[in-house]
């Protein structure tokens, strides 16, 4: 029976945590109005009563799926679910959906902050500040700069929207290679080094995958400027860090603006933190109440789908990770 009809068939039993208030429950509760809703404090709480539960908002580990009975549909309050992707939930049946697109917004801003700070060596104000001394230089503006964008998602189109604002050229990169709006030329994965080779920034934006774990290395950190640099806000490990770390230290590159780290949260012997010509932020590009509002109403909206038995959308593809 397919998830479609038995939405139609079955009473629903919904499992959530994450933030849901009173509003939003009678909210869902519109939505949803033959389905039992359960809210629960945690994961573990959830868990605990997990076997009747058809849906489930939230993350569930694999003793966790173990004991559930019914569960058709998870979703992950997250934007990228790596951690619900564990071997025995990708060979289970169960529907994955997540929050993808939910901070695409704010992480093109964060961005956006960065290479202007990484531009206008803006760590040279904030240190004159401290230091009470007025240290006026010449410095860059975006203006007529390439960035190259590693991943075209929800958050490389807005944050494409964004660099065309400060009248930047916008590379992309994706498996294919059409016509993207406000993307200049678009690159596939064996296009790579020669779209590097063109950036003053490039930006990664792209999900942790198999597909992309490691994919810059020495020889891509070489093909950049040297004057480049190098701004990654989606997930850590999508360039070996060992390898970004000399590509700064022995400036093979200009530097780096870093929101996103192979070990989080980054620990405080991290030779990142002393790195010249570096920003490092930890990992929160994205924490916007706007943010969170938008990953509910995903949800919100994809439990009207599923009790009206309509494709839910944001359905993740459990074996390529996004």
């Amino acid at each position: 029976m397919t998830i479609a009809a038995e939405a139609k068939t079955k009473p629903l039993t919904v499992y959530m945590t994450g933030e849901i208030d009173d509003a939003r429950m009678a909210e869902l509760r519109q939505r949803a109005p033959n389905a039992t809703l359960r809210y629960f404090p945690s994961d573990i709480a959830l868990e605990a009563e997990i076997a009747d539960a058809d849906v489930v908002a939230g993350h569930i580990s694999p003793q966790g799926l173990n004991k559930a009975k019914s569960l058709k549909w998870v979703h992950s309050w997250a934007a990228g679910p790596n951690a619900q992707l564990f071997p025995e939930f990708v060979k289970s049946d169960v529907v994955l959906t997540c929050s993808k697109g939910n901070g695409a917004i704010p992480l093109a801003e964060h961005a956006m902050m960065l290479m202007l700070m990484l531009n206008r060596n803006a760590m040279r104000w904030i240190q004159g500040h401290r230091d009470r001394k007025w240290d006026p230089f010449f410095h860059g503006e975006l203006n007529g700069l390439t960035v190259g964008i590693i991943g075209t998602g929800y958050s490389g189109s807005d944050l494409a929207l964004k660099c065309k604002a400060f009248h930047m050229r916008v590379l992309g990169l994706r498996r294919n290679p059409q016509p993207t709006p406000n993307f200049d030329a678009m690159y596939t994965r064996d296009q790579l080094h020669g779209m590097l080779s063109e950036c003053d920034f490039v930006v990664v934006t792209a999900p942790k995958t198999p597909e992309t774990a490691n994919l810059l290395g020495e020889a891509e950190f070489r093909a950049m400027k040297p004057s480049a640099f190098y701004v990654c806000f989606s997930r850590g490990g999508i360039a070996d860090d060992k390898v970004l770390y000399r590509a700064i230290d022995e400036e093979w590159i200009a530097g780096a603006g870093l929101d996103a780290h192979g070990v989080e949260p980054l620990p405080a012997d991290s030779p990142f933190w002393t790195l010249k010509n570096t920003i490092i932020t930890p990992h929160n590009g994205a924490t916007t109440l706007k943010t969170k509002a938008r990953g509910y109403e995903i949800f919100r909206d994809n439990l009207e789908r599923y009790v009206e038995g309509r494709k839910l959308i944001n359905i993740a593809n459990k074996q390529l990770g996004y």
